[in-house]
C-alpha cells in the first residue's frame, strides 16, 4: 500500500505542469465557461482586466513574508529556539508529530504564522534528524508542516467566522449574528482541530517513501537550513557615520520602537485585530531586533529576496482567475447548483465540494465568504439546517483547496527553496485526509 501511495505521490509530481502554465489553462478554461453561460465578451474581458490587479496587495504583502521570515530565519536566535524543539524528537513519527503539533499551534493563532515560520519548521527540523541518523523524507516533512496549518479554518483568525459574528456584517439580515461559540468553538470544529493533527502525523508516517529524500538533498534549502546571521564583508566602502548607521543596533531599534508603537496603537487603543498587515509588522520588528543592525539585516534581505520571484507576476494571474469567477456567472453558478441539490445530510459534503472549486480559483477565505455566503446560508435554510452548518462545511471546502491549488503551495516551497512538484502530491494525499475528517464531523456532529 505504501509503495502505490508513494508512486501516486511522485507520479503527480511529474506530470503537473508548471504553474504558470496551470493558471492560464484554467483561465482560458473559465473564460470559455463565462461565455457559455451567457456572458458576453465584454463582461468576461471587464472580470479578467477587474481581476487581473486584485491582489496587488496581497502579492507585495506575500513578498514581504517571505522576505522577513527568510531574514529572521537566517538569525541566531531563531535557529536555536527551532533547534531546541528539533531536538526533542527520537525517532521518524515523532519528529513529524512535534513538527505538526507546532506548525499546527501557530497557525491556530493567526493563519499567516504557517507561511512565515511553517517551511522553517520542516527545514531545521530534518537538518536535526538527519544529522543524529533518523530518516526523514523533507519533501513529505514540508508537505506535512504545510498541512497541519489546515486547523487556522477554525483558529483564532478565521475570517468567516469573526466577520459573522460582527454586528452589521453584510448577511446579518439573512443569518442573524453568529456567535463564535456556534462556529469556530463548536463541538465538530473543536474535534476537527484536535484530530487532525494527530492523524496528519500518522498518515504522514504511513507515506513516507522508504527511498527518502534527505535535506541534504535539495542544496539551497540545505544551505538555508545552514544559514545564521553573519558579520557582513566591509565592502560598501562607508566610513564615519555612514559606517556608524550600516553597524549600529540603535537605528534598527529606534524603528523597532516606532514601529510598536503603531502596534500598540493599533492592539490597544483601536482595538484592531491582527490582520495580515499587523502581522507584518511584528515580522518586521522581530527581524530588525533579531538582525541587530543593518548592515545584517539588508544581506539577510538580499539572500532572502531569491524566492520571491515566483509569486510576484504568478499572482496577478491567479487573480484574473478569480476576477472571471467573481465577476462573471461562473461562481455563482457553482455555488447554486451544489445548494439546489442538496439535503440535510449532504448539505456539508455538497458544499464543501463547491467551497473546493470556488477555492482553487479564489485563493481568499474572506472572499470566497463574500461570494458564496448568501447562496450557502440561504441553501442551509432552505434544507433545513442552521448558516453556521454552512460556514463550517464550507471551510472543510476552502481549505481543501488551498490544499490542493499551486497557488499557495508556490509559497511554502519558495520558502524551502524547492520545486512545489516535489510537495504536490503529498499535499493531495493530506488534503483527502482533511476533507473525509471534515466532512464526517460536520455531518455526524454538527
Amino acid at each position: 500500500m505504501r509503495d502505490r501511495l508513494t508512486r501516486m505521490v511522485r507520479l503527480v509530481g511529474a506530470f503537473i505542469p508548471d504553474a504558470t502554465a496551470m493558471a492560464v489553462f484554467m483561465l482560458a478554461g473559465l473564460a470559455a465557461l463565462a461565455l457559455a453561460l451567457g456572458n458576453s465578451t465584454t463582461e468576461v474581458a471587464d472580470a479578467f482586466y477587474r481581476g487581473l490587479w486584485m491582489l496587488l496587495p496581497l502579492s507585495m504583502q506575500m513578498t514581504l513574508v517571505l522576505l522577513l521570515s527568510g531574514a529572521m530565519a537566517a538569525t541566531p536566535l531563531f535557529r536555536r529556539l527551532i533547534l531546541r524543539l528539533a531536538e526533542l524528537p527520537r525517532s521518524t513519527f515523532q519528529v513529524f508529530l512535534v513538527a505538526v503539533l507546532l506548525s499546527g499551534a501557530m497557525s491556530y493563532l493567526y493563519w499567516g504564522l504557517i507561511f512565515a515560520l511553517g517551511p522553517m519548521i520542516a527545514v531545521h527540523f530534518a537538518r536535526v534528524a538527519e544529522s543524529r541518523g533518523i530518516r526523514i523524507d523533507f519533501p513529505c516533512l514540508l508537505a506535512t508542516t504545510y498541512a497541519s496549518g489546515s486547523i487556522w479554518q477554525y483558529g483564532l483568525s478565521s475570517s468567516p467566522a469573526l466577520l459573522v459574528a460582527t454586528p452589521g456584517h453584510f448577511l446579518e439580515s439573512t443569518t442573524g449574528v453568529m456567535p463564535l461559540s456556534t462556529t469556530i468553538w463548536s463541538t465538530g470544529s473543536v474535534l476537527l482541530v484536535c484530530l487532525f493533527p494527530l492523524l496528519l502525523a500518522v498518515l504522514a508516517r504511513f507515506v513516507m517513501p522508504r527511498d527518502i529524500e534527505p535535506l541534504s538533498a535539495f542544496e539551497h534549502a540545505h544551505a538555508l537550513s545552514e544559514a545564521t546571521a553573519r558579520p557582513t564583508d566591509d565592502d560598501s566602502g562607508a566610513r564615519g557615520i555612514a559606517r556608524w548607521t550600516e553597524r549600529s543596533r540603535l537605528v534598527p531599534m529606534l524603528l523597532a520602537a516606532m514601529l510598536g508603537v503603531w502596534t500598540w496603537y493599533h492592539f490597544a487603543i483601536k482595538h484592531g485585530s491582527l490582520d495580515l498587515n499587523s502581522m507584518i509588522t511584528l515580522l518586521l520588528i522581530a527581524t530588525l531586533l533579531m538582525q541587530g543592525n543593518f548592515a545584517s539585516f539588508s544581506q539577510a534581505l538580499r539572500e532572502a529576496i531569491k524566492p520571491t520571484w515566483s509569486i510576484v507576476v504568478l499572482y496577478q494571474v491567479y487573480a484574473a482567475v478569480a476576477g472571471l469567477v467573481q465577476y462573471t456567472r461562473v461562481g455563482a453558478t457553482f455555488a447554486e447548483f451544489f445548494a439546489s441539490i442538496s439535503t440535510p445530510m449532504t448539505f456539508p459534503l455538497l458544499t464543501a465540494i463547491a467551497g473546493t472549486i470556488v477555492a482553487f480559483f479564489v485563493p481568499s477565505s474572506g472572499g470566497q465568504w463574500v461570494i458564496q455566503g448568501f447562496v450557502t446560508s440561504q441553501a442551509a435554510i432552505a434544507v433545513g439546517t442552521t448558516p453556521q452548518a454552512g460556514l463550517l462545511a464550507l471551510g472543510v471546502g476552502d481549505q481543501m483547496g488551498n490544499l490542493v491549488s499551486p497557488f499557495w503551495l508556490i509559497v511554502i516551497a519558495g520558502l524551502a527553496r524547492i520545486d512545489f512538484r516535489k510537495i504536490y502530491g503529498f499535499s493531495l494525499t493530506f488534503a483527502a485526509l482533511w476533507f473525509v475528517l471534515g466532512v464526517a464531523i460536520f455531518t455526524l456532529v454538527g
